[in-house]
């Protein structure tokens, strides 16, 4: 594969960091643009002293001038409790900030890649999600800053599309953990670790038998690359891991696994919380021969591991 010119957006953040690190293994030249609102400096720390890396503060809704090949759009806060402490902000980032990087891609002449949601099917009437479904989504409940924020971003991708034969790819991401994480986070793997290692309740909300599909991050980067350098194919497709587990069940495992005494406690589901997701990955598999390679236990040991060296 022919070396590139590549812009991350939001690559210091979770998914970001560990992009621009396969990016760079691959040969490549990366621009880090990030406004760290949940993406962090030492996310990227190590790629601070390569000269191929580079590491702009930026806020994609404000346009920026770069030339690049490749842009790979993840700039936006993702976990449920940063999307909606400004939600606003959230909806901009998905709006302005993919229009002026469907602007820049169409001035420079650049491949996009944007990193849509499994949130786009809101809560699932279709089990397991086809890329065809077309979502149940809230359009003016607490999620759908984030939910309808990316949904508009795949219309604006299609549109420059059609419109300014924008070379576009569209993903969708379902759950997805691993190292990086930021431990305040709220989303389920990252709450049970942390709750686990510091001897707290875990807790879960609702009664514990809703579903989800778990992907280890390093899958997923492999996903997203494969996309981004298929040709002829435009998406969206689902990226993530079809395995199905209940809420109950990652809580154990997670206890058994940090060894910890940990009681589970039971609370009020949050609005609009999705009761079961699962991407059906047959297109994935199809078109950029996907298969997510690590089983649940190995990548919570993993993430364990992680954040056993490096809560404060």
């Amino acid at each position: 594969m022919m070396a590139n010119r590549v812009l991350v957006t939001g690559g210091a953040g979770f998914i970001g960091s560990h992009l621009c690190e396969r990016l760079i293994q691959e040969g490549n030249e990366v621009i880090c643009v990030d406004n760290f609102h949940t993406g962090r400096k030492k996310n990227v720390e190590k790629l601070l002293s390569n000269p191929r890396f580079e590491l702009i503060r930026h806020d994609i809704t404000e346009p920026i001038r770069l030339e690049v090949d490749q842009i790979y759009n993840f700039a936006c806060p993702a976990s449920p409790i940063h999307y909606q402490s400004n939600a606003i902000k959230t909806i901009k980032t998905n709006v302005l900030g993919t229009m002026n990087m469907l602007g820049l891609a169409k001035r420079v002449k650049a491949r996009i890649l944007q990193a849509s949601t499994s949130e786009v099917y809101g809560n699932p009437i279709e089990h397991p999600q086809k890329e065809t479904y077309w979502g149940n989504v809230n359009p003016i409940g607490i999620r759908s800053c984030y939910d309808e924020g990316k949904r508009v971003a795949e219309t604006l991708c299609f549109d420059y599309h059609r419109n300014h034969k924008v070379d576009i790819r569209v993903i969708r991401i379902f759950n997805t953990y691993g190292p990086r994480m930021l431990p305040d986070d709220g989303r389920v793997v990252s709450n049970f670790v942390v709750q686990a290692l510091a001897g707290k309740d875990i807790t879960v909300y609702g009664d514990g038998s809703q579903t989800r599909s778990f992907c280890y991050v390093d899958d997923l980067v492999d996903g997203i690359i494969r996309m981004m350098n298929t040709q002829d194919f435009n998406g969206p497709v689902n990226l993530g891991n079809d395995g199905e587990f209940t809420v109950t069940e990652l809580a154990e495992l997670v206890l058994k696994e940090t060894g910890s005494s940990s009681k589970i406690i039971y609370k009020t589901l949050p609005q609009d919380d999705p009761a079961r997701r699962k991407p059906d990955l047959t297109l994935a598999r199809q078109k950029l021969g996907y298969e997510p390679k690590v089983p649940l236990l190995e990548g919570i040991r993993k993430t364990v591991d992680y954040f056993k060296n490096h809560l404060d």
